[in-house]
């Protein structure tokens, strides 16, 4: 794993959580949404399948825990998961906890509006409820 590198722009946008058994978990910068990524710390990895079987079933693991703990933070109506790789190539899963009054609602929150950074305090309150749920 020491060969790992993060992808430049995840880490620009994003702060780290927690290190999991196979991924970080990192909130994006954005408070519109609580959004957290899951990055499986395997390098060049950019497609599920490019992970070892056992690796595949940890991140499903960690992906449904993670999913879980948002929920149980957030009281949101909705988890969206997702994974495009479209614009970042590293592999990462976004876990996104939606509202229905959000700004976005319905549809995906991609390309909506401009990103509203959090205060550090509300970060770091967030990320510390993510790690107790988990």
């Amino acid at each position: 794993m020491s060969s790992f590198k993060l992808d430049r722009v995840l880490e620009a946008d994003s702060m780290l959580v927690s290190k999991l058994g196979l991924c970080q978990l990192r909130l994006m910068n954005d408070s519109r949404w609580p959004w957290l990524l899951l990055i499986p710390q395997r390098p060049e990895a950019e497609e599920i399948y490019h992970l070892t079987p056992l690796d595949q079933t940890l991140l499903t693991f960690e992906t449904c825990e993670t999913a879980r703990a948002l929920k149980q933070v957030t009281g949101c109506a909705k988890i969206n998961v997702a994974a495009l790789g479209n614009q970042v190539r590293q592999l990462h899963f976004h876990v996104i906890a939606r509202r229905t009054d959000d700004a976005a609602w319905p549809k995906p929150v991609w390309g909506v509006g401009t990103a509203i950074p959090y205060d550090r305090g509300k970060a770091d309150g967030l990320k510390a409820a993510i790690v107790d749920a988990l």
